[in-house]
């Protein structure tokens, strides 16, 4: 009978050599440590091979996001309770031991948001961020689409990690450079067009979300206890959507250019 208790780590990889060790070594303590590779061309599966990991490969075609593989990789898992972790994030040994005493609980629910503590200007957050990531639930119940920036779907009851519980988190290792923040706001933003295909946002939109994303950011979040680190995310977090927004705009009045050459 297969064990109700057992968790399996999950990481999609692509090129992920940078921070792989590391991630490796906090989660070698879990059942299995899965990697769903997209054809890496550096040593990441050297990497992977060397900590035992069961590896599986999804073909990267023209892909640019990791989102159209994460199916894929939890279907490959063989425990009932999935961990995702990115490769350039570290699990602490505080939540290893919280989602191992929460799944021996009977309330346990199906899928657990976990708290990501960020780096800016490779500068960690002073503060404990509230980024939260749903990362752990039961496989069984969860199915993750292939778009970008969404979220897994979880059947049941889903859960926060309380504050209060100290240093229960993931480690974002990622510098966050600006150059590096603003060519994945290109890169995504493109990605996630295909998302807001039916989006009709006008000039209110470039206004009013870029505003309310930075507000969010450096009020509700408490990103001005970050200093200058936590003020240029938040510009940042604003600029994200307005380009979005500008996007979007763009496409309509590209189509509208389009039909208009076309009757003529």
């Amino acid at each position: 009978m297969e064990n109700p208790n057992k968790i399996s780590v999950v990481l999609n990889t692509y090129n992920a050599e940078k921070f792989l060790r590391r991630v490796l070594e906090s989660v070698k303590d879990f059942d299995e440590i899965v990697v769903c590779d997209m054809e890496s061309t550096d040593h990441t599966l050297d990497i992977a091979r060397e900590y035992g990991c069961r590896i599986v490969t999804f073909p990267k075609g023209n892909y640019n996001i990791v989102e159209p593989a994460r199916q894929f990789a939890l279907d490959a898992a063989r425990g009932p309770w999935l961990l995702v972790v990115d490769a350039d994030e570290l699990v602490t040994p505080q939540l290893h031991d919280y989602l191992y005493r929460r799944i021996a609980e009977p309330d346990c629910p199906r899928g657990i948001f976990i708290p990501r503590h960020n780096r800016v200007l490779n500068q960690l957050h002073r503060v404990r961020s509230r980024d939260y990531q749903l990362r752990f639930f039961a496989k069984n119940v969860t199915t993750w689409p292939p778009i970008i920036h969404v979220m897994p779907e979880v059947k049941g009851r889903v859960e926060r990690v309380d504050p209060k519980e100290r240093d229960v988190e993931l480690i974002h290792l990622a510098e966050n450079y600006v150059g590096e923040i603003v060519e994945k706001i290109n890169r995504y933003t493109d990605s996630e067009l295909k998302k807001k295909k039916d989006k009709q946002w006008g000039v209110g939109a470039l206004l009013w979300r870029p505003w309310w994303r930075f507000f969010k950011s450096y009020v509700l979040s408490r990103g001005f206890l970050n200093g200058v680190p936590g003020f240029i995310s938040s510009v940042l977090d604003g600029f994200y959507q307005f380009v979005l927004v500008a996007k979007i705009i763009e496409r309509r009045l590209k189509a509208k250019q389009q039909e208009t050459e076309n009757q003529e």
